[in-house]
């Protein structure tokens, strides 16, 4: 590595085993969304179609991880739901993301009675339990993309705020954004040069935490029955239909569950890497 040229720590600081965390996590997040994008184009089929005489049959061409209780392509639901899980998920982490950067850095920038009312509502929320929160979004929405999109959003920007706040104060504390204001410059270039720098990385992590809570969190609320309505393919759903026949058809079961995991531990390992 030749002096000035960015390091990598997969390639100069391996892990033990030559593991490397975020390319590690990145594989296997990537190949579930892959399987959810290239999958039915790879094999067409219907999520939602349904023949009672294949009920709990195994895998077949047309459906490679065999057929549900009612007959569905598990392979097919399969893909559906990993796109409907993980497209709320993103879209929650990126709004409840830009809510709180916006919001923590304008509470830091301004201090005062903003600074505490808005660090009082994040406190306020966040003594609240993260599901308690969606599932009153969900009481007003139930059962919809959009109410899930909204709750989670509701309990995710805290955080993004809590980080946001924190590090702003400090950097705009620092001798070189002083030199900065006195030099004339105004605050977006102050963002720009300073601030963003800072926050981007945990920010990056949050994010990736902030996504595998989500998906988790629509997975637990469609197992218990308060999350998306039967018959929309959600991972969640999808494992709560299969547990009675577990053993009639254990692979049928173990595809959402494999799958929910897989999406977990991909997002985890990215978001504890040093590199993240």
């Amino acid at each position: 590595m030749t002096q000035g040229e960015p390091r990598d720590r997969c390639r100069d600081d391996p892990a033990p085993r030559g593991l490397c965390p975020a390319l590690d996590g990145g594989r296997i997040g990537g190949s579930s969304l892959i399987l959810a994008v290239v999958g039915p184009l790879a094999v067409p089929g219907d999520p939602l179609a349904q023949s009672l005489t294949k009920a709990l049959s195994g895998p077949e061409p047309a459906a490679p991880l065999g057929y549900d209780h009612l007959g569905r392509s598990i392979f097919h639901r399969l893909a559906a739901a990993l796109r409907l899980s993980p497209a709320i998920a993103m879209a929650a982490v990126l709004t409840a993301g830009l809510a709180g950067l916006v919001l923590g850095t304008w509470a830091a920038a301004r201090g005062g009675w903003t600074d505490r009312i808005l660090t009082m509502l994040a406190d306020a929320l966040l003594a609240l339990p993260g599901l308690l929160l969606v599932l009153m979004v969900l009481a007003i929405v139930p059962g919809t993309a959009p109410g899930f999109w909204a709750g989670l959003s509701l309990v995710l920007w805290v955080e993004f705020f809590r980080l946001t706040r924190a590090a702003t104060r400090a950097v705009l504390a620092s001798p070189a954004v002083q030199a900065t204001r006195l030099l004339g410059f105004g605050p977006v270039y102050v963002f720009r040069t300073h601030i963003w720098p800072e926050i981007a990385p945990m920010m990056l992590t949050a994010a990736a935490f902030g996504t595998a809570t989500a998906i988790m969190a629509i997975a637990a609320l469609g197992f218990v029955h308060v999350g998306m309505r039967a018959p929309t393919p959600e991972l969640g759903l999808m494992m709560v239909e299969l547990l009675p026949y577990w053993r009639e058809a254990p692979l049928a079961l173990l595809s959402p569950v494999m799958a929910t995991f897989a999406l977990l531990l991909g997002l985890t390992l990215l978001a504890g890497s040093r590199d993240t």
